[in-house]
């Protein structure tokens, strides 16, 4: 595999909530579809869905339509031309940001997408961790 994509549901606290990580060569809104089945199973109470431009089209509302009742809302940018932040975006964001600063993951090490996205889960658990016990 040349590259991968990552795809994370968080919840509104920026909290992974579901991973999903594919070969790049994969469009956004085909490579979702996964990420919902297992939302769906591990979150069954979410209701609704915010997620970027790259994720509209009519397989994306098959795929939605398939894996559940979900409100899916379109964020999309605005038109200006300088940095704007988008706040339902920025959640999601700012947890791959967080989650880059590790440095196992700065760099695709792993051959498959299921250890590409444990090491992703990992991250989220240490970070979470120390959420909960701070150094003093």
């Amino acid at each position: 595999m040349v590259g991968r994509k990552r795809h994370i549901l968080t919840d509104t606290l920026g909290l992974l909530l579901a991973v999903s990580v594919h070969s790049a060569s994969l469009q956004d809104r085909d490579g979702a579809e996964a990420l919902l089945r297992e939302a769906r199973r591990s979150f069954p109470f979410v209701e609704r869905i915010f997620a970027d431009a790259g994720y509209q089209g009519r397989k994306m509302e098959a795929a939605v339509a398939r894996t559940g009742a979900w409100q899916i809302e379109i964020v999309r940018r605005c038109d200006r031309h300088r940095f704007v932040v988008l706040p339902k975006r920025w959640i999601v964001e700012r947890t791959l940001a967080w989650i880059s600063r590790c440095r196992r993951l700065a760099r695709d090490y792993e051959r498959h997408a299921r250890k590409a996205a444990a090491f992703v889960r990992l991250a989220m658990i240490r970070l979470m961790l120390r959420r909960l016990a701070p150094t003093r």
